[in-house]
């Protein structure tokens, strides 16, 4: 017999008009009210708590605390339960602060929910450390919110638990059936029927010696520097064409959203590897944000796929070598290669 555990509402009300003190002068049991004995996955709210989302349902998750950002570090190291940071308006949150949280976060092992603006993603994605146990939302609605929670949160004592199948969760299962297919589509491109399971090793480089780092994938340096027209081979012209081919496909992509809903023919992965495919072509380097406008949906389904095709062995992360707040997204060899041969067999 499977046991099903409802967690009750939590309301904003809970929290004390005269800001944080309140909260920190009782133990965390008293927040939020009780909980089912066993069940629950404690969580740190970080910011204010105007911010907290008082939503309906957070089946499984206590709230044990609400700090500002400046004692959260302290407190995650110091507590021996602590299963989610949730974090808000990670834009606010000075850059060794935010450090700081994530080290212990990480040092705690416990999963991190972040919440940021799109012109800040760039800055946060950089912050964060490996092992990335984190997740970004950006300009999150209640769903995104409710899927980040489900994906965080942990099961103890072996209580099994029944998540709806929601229309979220429908939407995450067509989102790896889609990765699914175009690993497939570009195993077949490659010569390869196997679909792509993790670091396939046919993405690995073709040049280079990488063996500081075995059974990763590394794609080779570039150099993003522009050279003068007169001096460029008939190599880079070809490229130089196929990227605008690229960019125009990418630009009738967008049209259609003119004449018919956008939603009707949304393909973000396959619009993220074009996107990928030109810059590559152009020698230019591809912002974790940039990418995100590219893939003409929201910012945080964005990043879900960014880190679906990372998974992959699709997309790469590469830092940039001039600012290290900020991260790059570039495509592996083997996916690269896949692509170009696509392309070739359009121009036959």
């Amino acid at each position: 017999m499977m046991d099903y555990v409802i967690q009750t509402s939590l309301d904003t009300s809970a929290f004390p008009p005269d800001g944080f003190g309140a909260w920190n002068a009782g133990p965390p049991e008293a927040i939020g009210g009780p909980m089912p004995e066993g069940v629950e996955s404690p969580l740190l709210f970080v910011g204010r708590p105007d911010d907290w989302p008082g939503m309906a349902s957070l089946a499984g998750v206590r709230l044990a605390r609400a700090l500002p950002s400046s004692s959260a570090a302290g407190y995650i190291r110091e507590t021996a339960m602590l299963d989610i940071v949730w974090l808000t308006a990670a834009e606010t949150v000075e850059g060794e602060t935010l450090s700081d949280i994530f080290a212990a976060a990480v040092e705690r092992d416990c999963n991190v929910i972040c919440e940021t603006t799109l012109d800040a993603l760039d800055r946060i994605e950089a912050a964060i450390p490996a092992p990335r146990r984190v997740q970004l939302l950006v300009d999150a609605d209640p769903t995104d919110r409710l899927v980040a929670l489900a994906a965080a949160k942990r099961t103890r004592h072996g209580v099994i638990h029944d998540i709806a199948r929601d229309d979220a969760m429908e939407r995450i299962d067509r989102l790896q059936e889609e990765v699914a297919r175009i690993s497939r589509l570009l195993g077949d491109l490659a010569g390869q029927r196997a679909a792509l399971p993790g670091t396939p090793t046919a993405f690995a480089p073709h040049s280079d010696d990488f063996t500081d780092y075995p059974g990763q994938v590394r794609s080779p340096p570039r150099d993003f520097a522009a050279v003068p027209r007169s001096f460029v081979p008939e190599e880079r012209a070809i490229e130089r064409q196929r990227a605008k081919a690229v960019r125009r496909m990418l630009r009738q992509r967008r049209m259609r959203e003119q004449y018919f809903p956008a939603d009707l023919f949304a393909d973000p992965a396959w619009d993220m590897l074009l996107d990928l495919y030109a810059a590559r072509l152009e020698r230019q380097p591809v912002s974790v944000s940039s990418l995100c406008i590219a893939a003409a949906v929201p910012a945080t389904t964005a990043l879900r796929w960014i880190k679906t095709m990372t998974d992959a062995g699709l997309f790469l992360r590469e830092a940039d070598p001039h600012d290290g707040r900020r991260i790059f997204i570039g495509l592996a060899e083997g996916a690269f290669d896949s692509l170009a041969r696509y392309f070739e067999a359009l121009e036959e």
